[in-house]
């Protein structure tokens, strides 16, 4: 069986030449690009908009109070 110590030569020198690979560089260029074009855009985090639909939910909840409020107070004054 092949010992522990071939594996981590091995995965060490693998390691070795990816990171000073042209894919390297082109993954961290891509990253960049990438990262470059989604800050243009307006995009918000999954946090901000589960807590934005959370406000939404509790205004929608409001304004269906309040409906019914107006509907009530408009029922007593006819």
């Amino acid at each position: 069986m092949l010992n522990q110590k071939f594996f981590e030569d091995m995965s060490s020198k693998l390691n070795e030449a990816v990171a000073n690979s042209p894919a390297r560089d082109f993954e961290k260029n891509a990253r960049a690009l990438l990262a470059q074009g989604f800050a243009k855009l307006d995009l918000v985090t999954r946090e901000e908009f589960d807590v934005q639909a959370q406000v939404l939910a509790r205004a929608r909840e409001q304004l269906t109070a309040l409906e019914a409020r107006v509907a009530e107070l408009e029922a007593q004054r006819k």
